[in-house]
């Protein structure tokens, strides 16, 4: 009796298994509860050549973390929701805090998931002159008010200095370790912090 031999073992790269995770988070999240209570809408891709809402610049052309916000009865000017971000300090946190002042509701705030993604680091490695790769595929995002975002560290966005965020902790501590900086929550980012 002749035996086949077993197929091949296909192991997974980091990358695979990150692409399949996030597809995966990505279809959970599009059941959840939004901050309104009715159903969360899922993350959206921002290639494309579309721009950022608060500045203008193209989304996928430059470094760093990027975010998009819905909003559960308003929408962006000139496109629907979400409202997208190259940024999150200069862009995305400045702009819901002044459409929140408006009486505009969030339904939803998403933002680079650096604990997701295979990410980068380039630049001469000079403290602020290094720059983090972004990322604009719908599954490199998640939930921003579950993650701990990096704040005050050397490493700089789209705009300049920007919030590195993570959904596991010990992934932040270590970048924090690497390019300075410190752990904060969402509900931590305020104007005080956004401004700075």
């Amino acid at each position: 009796m002749t035996r086949t031999p077993p197929d091949p073992v296909h192991h997974l790269t980091r990358r695979e298994t990150l692409a399949a995770g996030g597809s995966l988070a990505t279809l959970a999240l599009a059941g959840c509860t939004s901050l309104t209570g009715g159903e969360t809408p899922a993350a959206v891709s921002l290639a494309g050549g579309l721009q950022c809402d608060n500045c203008g610049m193209v989304v996928e052309k430059h470094p760093g973390p990027n975010g998009q916000v819905f909003f559960a009865d308003e929408s962006p000017e000139g496109h629907e929701n979400p409202a997208r971000f190259d940024a999150l300090k200069q862009c995305l946190f400045p702009y819901t805090m002044e459409r929140e002042q408006r009486g505009w509701t969030v339904e939803a705030v998403y933002v680079t998931d650096y604990s997701k993604v295979d990410y980068d680091v380039s630049g001469d490695g000079q403290p602020r002159r290094s720059y983090i790769s972004s990322h604009v595929a719908p599954e490199s995002f998640a939930l921003a008010e579950d993650l701990y975002y990096v704040v005050e560290s050397d490493i700089r966005g789209a705009m300049g200095q920007d919030f590195v965020p993570f959904s596991v902790e010990s992934d932040a501590e270590a970048f924090v370790d690497e390019y300075g900086g410190r752990v904060v929550r969402y509900d931590d980012i305020g104007p005080a912090l956004v401004g700075k």
